[in-house]
């Protein structure tokens, strides 16, 4: 059911348009294109720790986008997951539970299209990836438990209160730059450091750029305890979501 639903979503986004998926990779190059533009010829700025050169730069912050770019899709959708979705509510009997596991699915299905725009210029820039680099899908899995409990939570509560639809635009363009995705961690002071670690994107950004453009294996006792620590708060959320499921009829 999420594989057909899923298939079905994707398709129909590119429905009609000239480009098709294309749309799903000029996007993302867009954006980079834009960044990198702004960033690394207005304004001069430098990667720490890598050579001076814009695909270095452009790399780095492609890496950030692409992990970004997976939680903003599926958080942006999620408070109206079941909103648009009236006639399963009810009309029939579903497992609404599913609906942000589709969200999810589609948002990683976009994802990978970016991945593997990513390795493409890592190739490029650098001639080679590194045995590391096998780790990437790893590390955008170790997402999944934070994601859905972004999505159920979010998906609950939007039924009842459908300004989070509303405020969770403007509260991504805040987070973006409150998350590593224009500049790496170390270049923040110390003591800002450590509550970046607060924010649930860090570890997986940091990974990434790490297993793909530093050669580094990421810490895989972090990204376990990640993991298990959004698994709990998803199992969570799914109950809660399961709690106000009865009155979602009433509310649509």
């Amino acid at each position: 059911m999420i594989w057909q639903m899923t298939k079905r979503e994707v398709l129909a986004r590119y429905k009609g348009s000239a480009l098709g998926l294309g749309w799903s990779l000029l996007y993302p190059l867009l954006l980079l294109a834009t960044y990198t533009f702004v960033f690394r010829l207005i304004f001069k700025a430098r990667w720490p720790g890598v050579d001076d050169h814009p695909g270095n730069f452009a790399l780095n912050i492609f890496a950030g986008l692409v992990l970004f770019n997976l939680f903003s899709e599926l958080v942006g959708r999620a408070p109206r997951l079941v909103v648009d979705q009236p006639n399963l509510v009810k009309r029939v009997v579903f497992p609404l539970e599913v609906l942000p596991w589709v969200g999810a699915a589609g948002a990683y299905f976009h994802a990978g299209l970016s991945m593997l725009v990513l390795l493409a210029g890592a190739l490029l820039v650098q001639n080679s990836l590194p045995l590391s680099a096998l780790a990437a899908p790893l590390i955008m899995l170790a997402m999944l438990p934070m994601l859905l409990f972004m999505g159920w939570l979010l998906a609950g509560f939007g039924v009842f209160l459908r300004d989070i639809s509303q405020v969770i635009p403007p509260v991504l363009n805040v987070l973006m730059f409150l998350t590593p995705v224009l500049y790496p961690a170390s270049a923040l002071p110390k003591e800002v450091q450590d509550w970046l670690g607060f924010n649930p994107l860090t570890l997986p950004i940091e990974s990434l750029r790490a297993a793909l453009l530093m050669g580094q294996w990421p810490d895989w006792t972090a990204l376990l305890t990640y993991t298990c620590t959004w698994t709990l708060l998803a199992s969570f959320a799914v109950v809660a979501f399961w709690r106000l499921r009865p009155a979602f009829a009433d509310q649509l």
